[in-house]
């Protein structure tokens, strides 16, 4: 505030005129001057440029981290990446292998007739369990019959016809000795020692066709005995009869005539040593191995699991499955189990091969 002296000066000074300059200037500089308001829109501006001026120097002071990063080497790094990609996490590692199946007789066989025939007896019916041998179905052919009776009937002749030829091969022997001992008493001629001599012979090649004409008899009697027995139709091996086709009163045909497994008597099964062929995922195979162990559970028994082992794999997967099959052995499955039955496994892959917890 600029403010102006008064001097007096005593040529011009007067009282009564002096005295009023005296108080004006005393009221000018006792009396406060009015504080000077500043309009609100000007003090809003002043308190906005420092958080203008700051929030300016943080930006500067980001952009300074990304664009212009330390020197720590001489080769500057890699600017980083705004969308990075998410590495996943590593990928628990299996540890059962599972799949499904159906359980399986190894042996088990089609049974036919060897010969052609009428069956005349069953002796058997479906589900019973037989003994290796055990007869299991009787055929009937009058051929095969008369056949084995005309083969025993020349074996008979043929053995006499050796008989006989024994006979005169004894005479012969016999002659020929006594000849002899005519000759050295020169009661003999020369020519008859020759001519029993010739007669030995011919006796001994007699004795040698009879015998080998017994031989043969006695193979024709072999064979048509084979046919005669073959038309018993045994049990080649024990097991289980799962399917009988058989009816007393049919006519069967050779087992060279039949190529439909529906054409034989009967199916033989040895339940007894069952097996599980089970499919996996073929992407386990580097995981598979034999002896690996697990546990089954049969559709039919879904209470009882029991112990396999992978005894075998299969040389090629299955391409239209994309699966590969596996052999299994059984340890202690329920009592029941039937070929055929539907069955799924796990396969565990810990050391010891005990079932997890």
């Amino acid at each position: 505030m600029n403010t102006q002296a008064y001097i007096l000066h005593p040529e011009t000074s007067h009282p009564a005129r002096d005295g009023a300059r005296t108080e004006t200037l005393r009221s000018l500089f006792q009396e406060p001057l009015p504080p000077i308001k500043e309009p609100p829109a000007r003090k809003r501006r002043r308190l906005l440029y420092p958080l203008l001026l700051a929030a300016l120097l943080g930006a500067v002071a980001v952009g300074a981290t990304f664009f212009w990063p330390t020197k720590t080497s001489d080769k500057a790094p890699a600017p980083a990446l705004t969308n990075p990609v998410p590495i996943p996490p590593p990928a628990i590692a299996a540890r059962e292998i599972t799949g499904s199946g159906f359980v399986i007789a190894p042996q088990k066989t089609a049974i036919f007739s060897k010969y052609e025939g009428e069956i005349v007896r069953v002796a058997v019916a479906a589900g019973d369990v037989v003994e290796a041998g055990q007869v299991l179905v009787v055929l009937d052919d009058a051929s095969a019959r008369f056949t084995l009776e005309q083969a025993v009937a020349d074996r008979q002749k043929a053995e006499l016809q050796a008989q006989a030829s024994d006979i005169d091969l004894a005479q012969a022997a016999a002659s020929l000795a006594r000849t002899k001992t005519l000759a050295l008493r020169d009661a003999a001629t020369r020519q008859a020692l020759e001519e029993q001599d010739t007669a030995m012979r011919k006796a001994v090649n007699a004795v040698a066709q009879a015998r080998q004409s017994l031989d043969s008899a006695d193979l024709a009697v072999r064979i048509a005995k084979e046919k005669v027995d073959a038309l018993t139709v045994r049990a080649p091996f024990a097991g289980t009869v799962t399917r009988l086709e058989a009816h007393v009163g049919d006519s069967v045909l050779a087992r060279a005539d039949s190529v439909r497994e529906s054409q034989s008597l009967l199916t033989l099964t040895d339940t007894a040593q069952l097996v599980i062929d089970a499919d996996v995922a073929e992407s386990q195979i580097a995981m598979l191995r034999a002896g690996l162990a697990g546990e089954a559970v049969l559709d039919g028994f879904p209470d009882h699991a029991f112990a396999v082992t992978v005894t075998r794999l299969a040389p090629a997967a299955a391409a239209e499955k994309g699966t590969i099959s596996l052999r299994l052995s059984l340890r202690d499955p329920p009592e029941g189990i039937r070929p055929n039955m539907a069955a799924r496994i796990r396969l565990f892959l810990v050391p010891t091969g005990d079932r997890l917890p």
